[in-house]
């Protein structure tokens, strides 16, 4: 089998999105919309690296639930390849649910237990020869999800698994950004945060991309970039 050139490990779930045009406080009971679509952080940057014509391949834990079955069937219709995707058959199939007004993000919840609880088993296909093996690790790039547990992470930035790997990892998550610090030195790993989240890894506050992406090569990261919404972004 021919080896994806990009592989994207992290979160495969179902997203379930309610959106209503008006929610002025808490409690309110609005009409609106609710449906649900593949997602999770790997998953989508599997889907923007499709779009770009890139051959991306997702690592990740998926139960052999309902829900997971469906979830692989859509993921075949998108054209996603889910190969080595771990199917676990006594964990439930992971979900976010999100509210969103008409200004954004209203409130969220991630339910990735699954994910959590299935650890290093859906590293698996990069040590049983699928997809590399102690001698002979999988070499072409690899897009991380930052959600992944601080011990999964850690285990990678240091396995040999992935010595010769190119690492991107997105931060994804403000709450959990500092489980990145396990790479700080790393010389293959380039780290994908925005303004905020370089704040939380370096224990303080900036106001520009670039002042952020300078501090955090200062302090031993090997290459970042930083992005501020609409603001300048900054790779360093």
């Amino acid at each position: 089998m021919q080896s994806p050139e990009i592989l994207c490990i992290g979160s495969l779930l179902w997203d379930i999105i309610g959106r209503a045009p008006d929610i002025e406080r808490v409690g309110s009971d609005v009409p609106g919309r609710i449906f649900r679509r593949p997602g999770g952080v790997a998953m989508n940057i599997a889907l923007t690296l499709q779009r770009l014509g890139l051959a991306p391949a997702v690592l990740s834990a998926v139960g052999r639930d309902a829900d997971g079955e469906e979830l692989m069937a859509a993921c075949a219709v998108l054209g996603i390849d889910t190969t080595h995707v771990h199917r676990p058959d006594d964990l439930a199939t992971d979900r976010y649910m999100a509210i969103e007004s008409a200004e954004g993000l209203f409130a969220a919840i991630a339910d990735t237990r699954s994910i959590e609880a299935a650890g290093n088993r859906i590293l698996r296909p990069l040590a049983d020869g699928r997809l590399g093996q102690m001698d002979a690790p999988f070499a072409s790039m690899i897009a991380l999800d930052g959600n992944l547990t601080a011990t999964l992470l850690m285990e990678i930035s240091q396995g040999r698994l992935f010595a010769a790997a190119d690492l991107r990892i997105a931060c994804a998550s403000r709450v959990k950004a500092k489980r990145l610090l396990t790479f700080m030195s790393h010389p293959r790993a380039t780290l994908y945060v925005n303004l905020e989240e370089a704040g939380m890894l370096m224990g303080t506050r900036f106001d520009t991309a670039p002042e952020a992406a300078a501090a955090m090569i200062s302090n031993g990261i090997r290459r970042v970039l930083v992005t501020d919404g609409g603001a300048a972004a900054a790779e360093a």
